[in-house]
């Protein structure tokens, strides 16, 4: 993967949506929760007024309506500004 954010943007690889059954009834792709969370899986430099925060390999917590889904090589990545971030966790 060759994707390289620009200034204050982060790429980030979601976790897996939750699925839930509810008494044998399987709910379809599109009503799954959106994930919450994921993999700082790339960063931008930072601009000259905010500096990089998050890292490679940092696990984040984002807003639900946080970034735009990108499909690379068959994967589904997020990529955000780092102020959509809400924390690091460990």
């Amino acid at each position: 993967m060759n994707i390289k954010p620009l200034a204050d943007r982060v790429l980030v690889k979601p976790a897996a949506a939750v699925e839930k059954t509810v008494s044998g009834i399987i709910i379809p792709d599109t009503a799954k929760e959106k994930p919450l969370k994921g993999e700082v899986v790339a960063t931008g430099d930072g601009t000259k007024d905010e500096k990089m925060i998050v890292k490679k390999g940092d696990e984040v917590l984002f807003g639900k309506y946080a970034g735009t889904e990108l499909e690379v090589d068959g994967e589904t990545l997020m990529i955000m500004r780092q102020s959509d971030i809400l924390a690091i966790y460990e």
